[in-house]
């Protein structure tokens, strides 16, 4: 049996691999690799990451985001988010955009994998999951992100918060905020005036 087929025995479809996961079944990685590319076996979506594509009745299903992100940053720890999400929170933002924001403890920059865009942010602290308290800490850090008239979301953030439990919401300012953020806030729960908090 030719070297090649042996490593491809090893995949599993619809799986992401780095080149360094490959190496324990090939003794020319990089050869049998090219091949695989080139027969179509495997997609190459960045440099050193592989995807075996999954069949389905449509075609090839293209890899998840998660496994994407998992296997660029060899780490599980990541938190994914959506400038969209923001779209949810009913303070006037309804953009859609197409990048993905994923906080890490690793990287920071712009990616694209497989033609999608991903910018990695590095911070020390994120959520496992979201909520409305930190989507709206994460819309004032993400502020300069945005598309919107941000002088009317900062208002309408503001005519929220009044109505939320404070307690919940500074917790949520306090573990991730940032200092523009932070203050923001601050400022926010000691004044009615907006324009005091801005």
């Amino acid at each position: 049996m030719p070297k090649v087929n042996e490593l491809q025995k090893h995949l599993q479809p619809g799986q992401v691999y780095r080149r360094a996961d490959l190496t324990k079944w090939s003794n020319a990685v990089d050869r049998h690799l090219q091949q695989l590319v080139s027969r179509g076996v495997i997609q190459k979506l960045a440099g050193g990451l592989y995807y075996y594509p999954k069949k389905t009745a449509f075609g090839d299903a293209p890899p998840e985001d998660e496994m994407l992100v998992r296997a660029f940053l060899k780490d599980d720890h990541f938190f994914m988010a959506s400038l969209n999400t923001y779209n949810s929170l009913g303070v006037g933002t309804t953009q859609l955009y197409n990048e993905k924001l994923v906080y890490n403890h690793k990287r920071d920059g712009r990616y694209t994998l497989n033609g999608r865009q991903f910018y990695f942010l590095k911070r020390s602290r994120f959520p496992e999951k979201s909520s409305q308290e930190f989507l709206l800490v994460d819309l004032i850090n993400n502020l300069h992100f945005l598309a919107e008239d941000k002088e009317s979301v900062i208002k309408r953030v503001a005519e929220k918060v009044r109505g939320m439990d404070k307690a919940i919401l500074m917790k949520a300012v306090q573990e991730y905020a940032g200092a523009r953020t932070q203050s923001f806030f601050e400022k926010l729960f000691r004044s009615d005036d907006i324009k005091h908090a801005v």
